[in-house]
């Protein structure tokens, strides 16, 4: 395998419901581990998920964990997901599931180098940035 360049999120407990979120938006296959598979299984922290990983059927992979025992949860910053690509109908799709319950700071729309484009932060404060190209001319 060559290398790869992955999306690593990080959450403050709420990792399960992000991770199986981003299954809903891109489908795809979820594996989940907790942190009381590898350590004591009666710990207050047990349930929190210490790596996530999906792969979706578009090739997508997005990684993501609860934060370590110990160790305070910084809300992103400095950084944002790119979606880009042709395909109108799956990167609007994608949009919607991502944006819903969200806030929208740039609304997806015809932007003036002729690509659709638009910025949102999903529910969990993971920004994403959704490109759809326009036509050549």
């Amino acid at each position: 395998m060559g290398s790869r360049l992955t999306p690593y999120l990080s959450f403050g407990g709420d990792a399960r419901q992000a991770m199986e979120f981003y299954r809903d938006v891109f489908g795809g296959s979820l594996t989940l581990s907790t942190f009381g598979e590898f350590g004591p299984s009666d710990a207050p922290y047990a349930d929190n998920i210490m790596h996530g990983q999906l792969e979706t059927p578009s090739g997508f992979t997005l990684m993501g964990a609860d934060n370590p025992p110990g160790e305070e949860h910084h809300p992103a910053s400095g950084y944002s997901v790119s979606l880009s690509g042709d395909d109108a109908d799956e990167l609007r799709g994608y949009w919607e599931k991502l944006s819903a319950d969200g806030s929208v700071s740039v609304p997806l729309e015809k932007q003036m180098w002729g690509d659709v484009f638009g910025m949102c932060t999903d529910r969990f404060g993971v920004p994403w940035l959704v490109n759809i190209a326009g036509q050549a001319a």
